[in-house]
């Protein structure tokens, strides 16, 4: 004889890909906006679109347009959760509208990171992310990184490595995995490296272009 199950039994979480292709479906290729996206994602709705946000920038060329406001609302979010808040966006970002057909876009070219996403997240690591002070530092990592996002730096990269630090840290934290958070730090380091020899590299350039001019 079967019994049903415990009235506090959690119910399982809907896929990452299920939730979004719903959304993508619901949008088609119009132009959408902030507001209205978490909305149709509701319960999970900022987490999922810090994720949403971030798939965009998960190919190295930078969009221009597109990273300074989706930077904006990501560290927005991402401050509200620094500071132990709820995450929440003013008016003015909730009204921002996504272009025509950006959902599209977006899936054409992320579908396999979702993938990814599913194959791998799972619960684990509990230490990294088992209270609320460790998720507070996690969302400062992601702030900096939205600030990065921020800058309409015209740099192969320059998008890529803080895409990919708030995209693995934001999944890890949405499904608790402690091991997507550390891959998350692990991109902001190599990002970080990244940006400090681009910079000597540009340093080294300037002074040997001086030293040109002057003979």
């Amino acid at each position: 004889m079967s019994h049903p199950p415990p009235h506090d039994t959690l119910p399982i979480p809907r896929k990452l890909s299920e939730e979004l292709a719903e959304l993508r479906e619901h949008v088609g290729t119009r132009a959408v906006t902030l507001r209205e996206v978490i909305y149709r994602l509701r319960g999970r709705a900022y987490s999922l679109l810090l994720i949403l946000l971030c798939l965009p920038f998960t190919q190295p060329i930078p969009l221009p347009g597109l990273s300074t406001p989706i930077g904006l609302a990501i560290a927005f979010i991402a401050m509200r959760l620094a500071l132990g808040q709820r995450p929440w966006l003013p008016k003015k970002l909730q009204r921002k509208v996504l272009p025509a057909g950006f959902f599209e876009k977006v899936f054409a070219v992320a579908a396999w990171v979702l993938r990814i996403l599913e194959s791998f997240l799972r619960p684990r690591w509990p230490l990294i992310c088992a209270n609320r002070r460790t998720l507070q530092i996690h969302a400062v990592f992601m702030l900096i990184a939205a600030l990065v996002l921020l800058l309409p730096l015209p740099i192969p990269f320059s998008n890529t490595f803080p895409g990919w630090t708030i995209l693995l840290i934001a999944a890890g934290m949405l499904e608790r995995d402690g091991l997507f958070i550390l891959l998350g730090y692990v991109t902001f380091a190599v990002g970080a490296l990244y940006f400090i020899l681009l910079g000597e590299a540009a340093q080294q350039m300037f002074n040997a272009m001086i030293r040109w001019f002057t003979g």
